[in-house]
């Protein structure tokens, strides 16, 4: 299993390490199109779909962020989609975490299928507009996840005794939680140092939301996408444990399916963008 993990990961590296640092963010943007698709097809396979529904729900993800592209919207229409996605992220994650395992077979199947693209379109879209914004801009947000997971697991392996979802992910705990947001926080202060002597190809968004919202804006911006990131790790867990699955799919080896690697990315990174266009 480990090198079956280690394995995938050189692959995905060798691909999409050149496409992130290429001068054209079209690379980058299409590979990520064709991940994000294939994620649409696992969200069908999770939530009842045949095969032929499931490889039309990825292509209908494809299809979505095409019009996105192909839309050409202007700044203040971006922002009205970022903080569509992000509201909806907020108030549906809530609801959906509400409702635990048991109550997600119980939503409508062709809304839940329209969930799925919505999110998955939206977060492919963010991902793109991310790249051309900047590679570090990107990848400071990508970093909030990654700090995030990294902190919460350590933080909740040492101290976690109270359960944050137990019937949704047994192992989360409220002291991870809160040992990811403070990882996230010494994440952005070492990134805002370090940005500060290096030189950028763009501003990270540690950079961006404190010239924006202040000091204390940056921090409530920052328990926010923290607190986001679970709120994605989880909803992913309930849909799986719904549908009975480890995984969301075998598509890479040793890590499980597209779904499983970017679950907490997929509200971050439209939150994350509607933040900085506050």
């Amino acid at each position: 299993m480990l090198g079956q993990r280690i394995v995938t990961a050189v692959v995905l590296l060798a691909l999409l390490l050149p496409a992130l640092f290429a001068a054209d963010p079209l690379p980058f943007a299409l590979l990520t199109l064709v991940l994000i698709a294939a994620a649409g097809w696992e969200w069908g396979r999770l939530n009842g779909a045949s095969l032929p529904i499931a490889l039309l729900l990825g292509a209908l993800v494809v299809a979505a962020g095409a019009a996105f592209v192909q839309a050409k919207l202007r700044p203040e229409q971006q922002a009205a989609v970022w903080q569509s996605g992000a509201a909806l992220w907020l108030a549906g994650g809530a609801l959906a975490l509400r409702i635990g395992p048991g109550g997600w077979p119980r939503v409508p199947l062709l809304l839940r299928w329209a969930i799925g693209v919505a999110l998955l379109a939206t977060g492919w879209a963010a991902i793109a507009t991310a790249r051309v914004a900047g590679v570090n801009f990107l990848l400071s947000v990508l970093c909030i996840v990654w700090a995030a997971d990294i902190a919460a697991y350590f933080g909740g392996r040492a101290f976690g005794r109270r359960k944050l979802a137990p019937t949704i992910s047994p192992g989360k705990s409220w002291e991870g939680v809160v040992a990811g947001m403070l990882g996230v926080a010494a994440l952005a202060l070492a990134w805002l140092w370090l940005e500060a002597r290096w030189p950028v190809d763009s501003a990270s968004v540690f950079r961006l939301l404190l010239q924006r919202l202040g000091a204390a804006g940056l921090a409530v911006a920052l328990v926010l996408l923290a607190g986001l990131s679970v709120v994605g790790d989880l909803f992913e867990s309930l849909v799986k444990r719904a549908a009975g699955a480890k995984d969301s799919s075998r598509l890479l080896p040793g890590h499980g399916g597209v779904l499983d690697r970017i679950d907490a990315l997929l509200p971050v990174l439209p939150a994350a963008l509607a933040l900085v266009t506050l």
